[in-house]
């Protein structure tokens, strides 16, 4: 089936008729470029969706204290509610099944100074927990420890950006800042991935500071990591018993939606990947939509090129050729032209998604638009067998006409 004469026989048709050839090449090949691109956007939009979470851990939980809406057991509404240590001490009593991790962060803006250098960057007072949920990224010395905690150290671990601008050239660890009046000594740098404002910001002994703020207990929020164990819905749960449990402790209506506010990361995540999953199936339906057309296109263009041959093929009949090699030699030439195709194709998708980049990002939410090879290659040998079976229906109609009647055909 595949020897010489029949190859020679492929390339002289070929030769012959470049328009055609062009044509089904050209409408294999698009199918394939416009189903690459389609997947990979769709691919972008979604590392786009996730990579909104990546500044933090999936398991995490912020509680925020607010205002009450109700009055409630004697006090007014609009109070203002407070947290403070002792909410830590209980929530990791009340709750130590949950919990994986638990943090204050206390917030403060103030200008940092070294030497001849100045700006204004956010302080956050923390625990060592904090680490774990922001997913912070060491690159010099080491982040806050229990013992930092205990002892109320004066200690500061300072973001990328911070670096950069306050010490230039100057290596910051065993250094001292200024900031609020105090002296901090700088014991780590980091690097976070949500963004510039992260790397500008510095952390310290949440205890350090109450001690600072003569003797204040007060926390502004509260950051919790739980057991990812507990799946979805135990997050829910959790989420549900932990604000029952605090608006039961600060004397607020349990029918107050203000007071108490949480915002639960799981379900932010569980919303963003709906969404996310129901755009990539769209997208996909679209991508698929396009390959029916570049079967359905191929499928017509074989039609019309067996109907142009059939003149050949009676002769090639009359003289001896059996239908079997008639139509394999139609098939060869149509999965030659498609396999050739569908390669330029597939190349040519993956090269574009890949000078694409990030350069989508900012306008478009498209970052990274990416396919998987198994994927491309997958829906290449899709379309290269369409076309294999695309040729072989006209070719084994035009195989069974006797070679007097395909003589006459005009």
């Amino acid at each position: 089936m595949f020897n010489k004469d029949s190859w020679r026989e492929i390339f002289d048709t070929i030769r012959k008729n470049k328009l055609r050839t062009f044509l089904s090449g050209f409408t294999v090949a698009l199918g394939i470029f416009i189903f690459i691109i389609l997947f990979g956007f769709g691919n972008g939009l979604g590392n786009t969706f996730q990579s909104f979470f990546n500044d933090d851990k999936s398991n995490t939980m912020w509680i925020y204290p607010g205002v009450t809406d109700k009055p409630f057991k004697g006090y007014e509404s609009g109070r203002r509610i407070e947290f403070d240590n002792s909410d830590l001490r209980d929530i990791e009593q009340q709750f130590d099944y949950y919990l994986e991790s638990i943090t204050p962060r206390i917030y403060d803006q103030a200008t940092v100074k070294f030497k001849g250098e100045a700006n204004s960057y956010m302080i956050r007072a923390v625990s060592p927990a904090h680490q774990y949920n922001e997913m912070t990224i060491m690159m010099k010395g080491r982040y806050l420890n229990e013992d930092d905690i205990k002892n109320k150290c004066q200690y500061a671990v300072i973001g990328r950006l911070v670096e950069q601008d306050i010490f230039k050239n100057t290596e910051p660890i065993g250094q001292y800042l200024h900031a609020g009046g105090h002296s901090w000594k700088v014991i780590g740098v980091f690097q976070d991935d949500g963004g510039d404002n992260e790397e500008r910001i510095i952390y310290i002994p949440y205890t350090s500071y109450q001690k600072l703020q003569s003797r204040n207990n007060k926390i502004d929020e509260i950051v919790l990591s739980y057991n990812p164990e507990i799946g979805y819905e135990g997050a829910i749960e959790f989420e549900k018993n932990l604000k029952k449990f605090l608006k039961n402790k600060k004397a607020i209506d349990p029918r107050d939606s203000g007071g108490i506010y949480i915002r639960n990361l799981a379900d932010d995540m569980k919303e963003t990947q709906q969404f996310s999953s129901v755009l990539q199936l769209i997208i996909s339906l679209i991508g698929i939509g396009t390959l029916i057309a570049g079967i359905i296109g191929i499928s017509n263009i074989m039609v019309f090129v067996v109907k142009e041959r059939t003149k050949e093929l009676g002769i090639r009949k009359a003289i001896g050729a059996s239908p079997r090699s008639i139509i394999a030699m139609i098939l060869q030439e149509a999965i030659f032209i498609t396999t050739l195709s569908g390669y330029f194709g597939l190349i040519a998708g993956i090269a574009t998604l890949s000078l694409i980049g990030d350069t989508l990002e900012k306008n478009y939410f498209i970052t990274n638009p990416n396919i998987e090879i198994s994927t491309a290659i997958f829906a290449t040998i899709i379309l290269i067998l369409s076309g294999a079976l695309a040729g072989y229906i006209p070719a084994r109609r035009a195989a069974r006409i006797k070679p007097i009647i395909a003589l006459r055909d005009e």
